[in-house]
């Protein structure tokens, strides 16, 4: 697995380079989206791409070559051609303000954990990487447990319920067809691969999934995955589900017996246990949110580009307030979020934390609650969203910066 390494610092000189091809990222941009993905092909091909944060919403600026141009042209992605005059003050400007340069290295490889068979709920990373064009594999259980999370850069994790409780759906659509094959096919999984219950499988898939992060690995969240993943890591060999899932209650005492230090991200939760209750915990603050209605929007948070990198690069966009949208987690409960994971994303003045990231071992872990961006309160068999309706959407814009993360090159290694 690549180290990453931060470009800080003030710059000394100016390579000559030819003409430069500056993807500006401001609302000035006709295609955010697509954006990322010229930036991404632009890696694969070789290129030489700077990412300028903070600079016009986070622009790319390229070495210049006719096929990204073309490239550029052909999904409508706006675009200047500058001169090395232009590039420099440019430069000039970037290292007088809340500004910096980060290289971008090498396209990262990437993976989403999502199950092979249908699921009645589309997945808004999937949606992006597509519309972006930005190549991934898909992986799930065999996969992970096989060892194959090393062959990745970034790993996404579909909105997957790590507690082996099937999204706690049970209530309103365990007599459903879909249902009852989202049951036979894990159950089966779960056999194959040599263990009792689904539960049991899932909480040793988290485990390996913790051990890739610290291992150097970039792991991404949405949704349920970000509440659940905690939840089996806390009790590993812990039954804190009931009856429908395993044909046995939760174990007495279960609360007691739950480990937060091997968690990424919260602390001292209470797991609900009840199999008809559509919820997973008291992490979780989709009622609140609820309540509040759509007119609300989380904020980004101001960080300084030159020496914090990493959540400047994180929180890239052209604007700070995002429309809330809500997910089976819609976001964290300030006081069960740790210490040291940094908020990058909330609502000012409430409990609820939109969007975090924090380190483990020699990787990071990326959470954002929700489902997705664009829709306030998907349903499940709602249509996916059309993209194409959302070019400039800055919700998804924050997935799309993760998935670039894993490229960047800095001086400062972390250890």
């Amino acid at each position: 697995m690549r180290k990453l390494f931060f470009s800080i610092g003030l710059l000394i000189s100016v390579p000559l380079f030819p003409a430069r091809l500056l993807i500006y990222m401001d609302t000035m941009q006709t295609e955010h989206l697509r954006a990322y993905g010229i930036a991404y092909q632009s890696l694969l091909s070789e290129k030489r791409v700077e990412w300028l944060l903070n600079y016009r919403g986070g622009s790319f600026l390229i070495d210049y070559a006719r096929e990204i141009e073309n490239l550029c042209k052909e999904k409508n992605v706006g675009y200047s051609i500058i001169d090395e005059a232009s590039v420099r003050q440019i430069y000039k400007l970037v290292e007088n303000q809340n500004m910096e340069k980060v290289i971008l290295e090498e396209a990262p490889k990437v993976a989403v954990y999502v199950p092979p068979h249908f699921s009645p709920w589309d997945d808004a990373v999937r949606l992006v990487l597509e519309y972006a064009e930005i190549p991934y594999d898909a992986i799930w259980d065999e996969e992970v447990l096989s060892g194959a999370l090393s062959s990745y850069d970034w790993v996404h994790l579909h909105h997957e319920d790590f507690t082996g409780q099937y999204g706690k759906f049970y209530r309103s659509y365990h007599n459903t067809d879909w249902y009852k094959r989202e049951v036979s096919i894990n159950e089966n999984m779960a056999k194959k691969l040599g263990f009792s219950s689904v539960w049991r499988l899932k909480h040793a898939v988290a485990l390996k999934i913790r051990e890739y992060v610290q291992q150097g690995g970039f792991l991404f969240a949405m949704c349920s995955a970000t509440e659940t993943i905690d939840i089996a890591l806390a009790a590993l060999d812990v039954d804190i589900v009931g009856i429908p899932f395993d044909g046995t209650p939760a174990e007495p005492g279960y609360k007691r017996k739950l480990d937060y230090s091997r968690t990424f991200a919260f602390k001292d939760f209470t797991p609900d246990v009840n199999p008809l209750i559509y919820n997973h915990s008291d992490i979780d603050v989709t009622g609140e949110a609820r309540r509040r209605g759509e007119k609300v929007y989380f904020t980004l948070k101001n960080f300084d580009a030159k020496y914090d990198p990493i959540p400047t690069m994180l929180s890239q966009d052209h604007t700070k307030y995002i429309k809330e949208f809500l997910g089976q987690n819609t976001g964290f409960r300030r006081n069960l979020t740790k210490e040291d994971a940094v908020i990058l994303g909330d609502i000012e003045g409430t409990e609820e934390v939109k969007y975090i990231y924090g380190d483990c071992g020699k990787g990071f872990f990326t959470f954002l609650g929700g489902h997705d961006p664009e829709d306030y309160a998907h349903l499940v068999g709602d249509p996916p969203t059309d993209l194409k309706k959302f070019p400039n959407s800055p919700g998804y814009r924050l997935i799309l910066n993760n998935i670039l993360f894993p490229a960047a090159k800095t001086k400062r290694l972390k250890t």
